[in-house]
C-alpha cells in the first residue's frame, strides 16, 4: 500500500521535468475522476416504476417449450 509519505519521498528525487509530468497526470486524474462521478447518479428506489409494463401472461410457459413442459409434466 502506497502512503502519501512514500509518494512524496518518490516524488523528491525526480528531476523538475518529470515532476512536471506527475503534476500534469495527478491534474487528468482528478479531471477523469469528477467527469465519472457525475457521470454516474445515484439511482432512486422506484425512480422506474410505470416506465416498464409486464404481460399479464409474463409468467406462463413460453411457446417454444410447451412440448418440454408436456413431457416434464407426465
Amino acid at each position: 500500500m502506497m502512503t502519501n509519505k512514500s509518494i512524496i519521498t518518490q516524488l523528491q528525487v525526480l528531476p523538475e521535468n518529470l515532476k512536471k509530468e506527475v503534476l500534469d497526470f495527478i491534474g487528468y486524474l482528478v479531471m477523469k475522476y469528477s467527469k465519472e462521478q457525475q457521470k454516474k447518479p445515484t439511482p432512486k428506489f422506484g425512480s422506474a416504476r410505470g416506465k416498464y409494463i409486464l404481460a399479464a401472461d409474463f409468467d406462463e410457459p413460453l411457446e417454444d417449450f410447451k412440448e418440454y413442459h408436456a413431457i416434464r409434466n407426465q
